[in-house]
């Protein structure tokens, strides 16, 4: 079923199997928290789907990745988070390149929680809107034009997308390369070659971010639409 929150325009999927039927339910959104509720037509017939071409059949979603398994609480990304703490996380390899954006995270205050694949990721994702995400294109795979979390996060809201920081780490595009940021929907690319820096890149590239949307942001406020 797909789910709609009145707040924050956020949209994402309940299963089939998780919706009562013909009962009213509460969810609670997980972007904005706002509490859902959400009341489905008992006997409501079900239009038969078409079949998905297979670009759509390849884009994994939240309940693909949890359906072997189905709820486990070890997929919570945190047990606890004080308010106003934002969160991030590091999709990458190499545990070398991973420590240090680790540790350049954690130094510009970020919570941090780094998968070990792909479907570890949407997992987390399923239960967490993080503020940063940082991906190596070639994260559990080795085609970096099929990057799982990449394209999933191209399907995002851009409600919710909007709110998310995503930098790319990369060893074909060069640091700050807006062009390739744009066609890979990310915020920003970082070279491999600049690792050793990647505090100082991130905290620039997460300023630039905050001037380029301030405006729009205040808008939304001011009409009441956030």
């Amino acid at each position: 079923m797909d789910v709609s929150c009145d707040k924050c325009q956020a949209k994402f999927k309940v299963p089939d199997e998780k919706v009562p039927q013909g009962k009213a339910f509460a969810i609670k959104c997980p972007k904005c928290k706002e509490k859902i509720t959400v009341s489905p037509q008992a006997d409501e017939p079900k239009a038969e789907a078409d079949p998905p071409s297979d670009d759509q059949a390849s884009v994994p979603t939240f309940d693909e990745a949890d359906s072997e398994t189905g709820y486990d609480s070890s997929d919570r990304p945190f047990d606890f988070l004080e308010e106003g703490v934002e969160t991030a996380l590091i999709c990458e390899g190499d545990p070398i390149y991973r420590g240090k954006i680790k540790a350049a995270l954690e130094s510009l205050g970020y919570q941090v929680t780094h998968p070990a694949n792909s479907r570890e990721a949407l997992k987390q994702m399923r239960f967490h809107v993080f503020d940063m995400i940082v991906v190596n294109e070639k994260f559990d795979t080795p085609d970096p034009d099929h990057n799982n979390v990449l394209r999933y996060l191209a399907t995002l809201n851009m409600a919710v997308r909007r709110d998310i920081f995503v930098a790319l780490i990369s060893d074909r595009f060069r640091t700050n390369d807006n062009m390739a940021a744009f066609h890979k929907s990310v915020n920003m690319v970082i070279g491999v070659s600049h690792m050793d820096d990647i505090e100082k890149v991130l905290k620039h590239g997460i300023t630039e971010n905050d001037i380029f949307y301030r405006v729009y942001k205040e808008s939304l406020v001011k009409t009441g639409r956030v």
